[in-house]
């Protein structure tokens, strides 16, 4: 858990992240666990979104899924390694 969010899982930042406005691209979904508040969301949108051919990231907490929209088939190892260094985990494609 990230050290943003208290034990009820409520985040003491606030922060919220933005939906994917992409016509084109490959959209691949994935499940994440840990997350649980809107830090855990911004802190997953930007450093997917920081990889290269990632045109856009959306993070929905209440299924725990990470979409991702890249320009060719998104690299599944580089994505668990980010999220992983972010503190959650990647526990397979949806």
């Amino acid at each position: 858990m990230s050290s943003c969010c208290t034990p009820d899982g409520s985040c003491s930042t606030g922060a919220t992240g933005e939906s994917i406005a992409v016509a084109d691209g490959h959209t691949t979904v994935y499940n994440v666990s840990g997350m649980t508040c809107g830090h855990c969301k911004s802190t997953l949108t930007k450093v997917i979104g920081e990889l290269d051919a990632v045109i856009g990231v959306e993070v929905d907490l209440s299924a725990e899924q990470v979409t991702v929209v890249s320009g060719g088939e998104p690299d599944d190892a580089l994505i668990a390694k980010v999220v992983d260094d972010a503190g959650y985990e990647v526990t397979g494609r949806a």
